[in-house]
């Protein structure tokens, strides 16, 4: 069983960054894929980014050249770093681990090929 403990989040103003963090448990962390999703009020939830287990990196459209996804394999910590925010940014923000399949050319987008989520947090970014 994997523990995710997320922190970091809060009220920011437009233009302005955030750090998300998420600690997990065990002792292979390394070895599996972590991913960011966020859920916006009256929206589905969305893919965010990804840290795959060989290192690759994914991002949705709308947060490149804005947010970084980093690990510290050391810390057994995933990061979300997000800069230059705007309102629509403004979401409860999720942390996963343990991609279930890597089928298909977009596997890393289905939120229920993901085993284990974080608690969430909230990100309000005002104008």
């Amino acid at each position: 069983q994997v523990q995710l403990v997320q922190s970091g989040g809060g009220l920011v103003h437009a233009g302005g960054s955030l750090r998300l963090s998420c600690a997990a448990s065990g002792r292979t962390f390394s070895s599996y894929a972590m991913g960011w999703f966020r859920q916006a009020p009256g929206k589905e939830r969305e893919f965010v980014a990804v840290i795959l287990r060989i290192g690759n990196i994914v991002y949705t459209d709308s947060v490149k050249g804005r947010f970084i996804i980093s690990r510290d394999n050391a810390q057994n910590t995933v990061y979300l770093q997000m800069n230059s925010l705007k309102p629509e940014d403004t979401a409860v923000y999720y942390c996963a681990s343990h991609i279930r399949s890597y089928s298909g050319n977009y596997f890393y987008l289905a939120e229920n090929n993901y085993n284990y989520w974080g608690q969430g947090t909230q990100v309000t970014v005002s104008l």
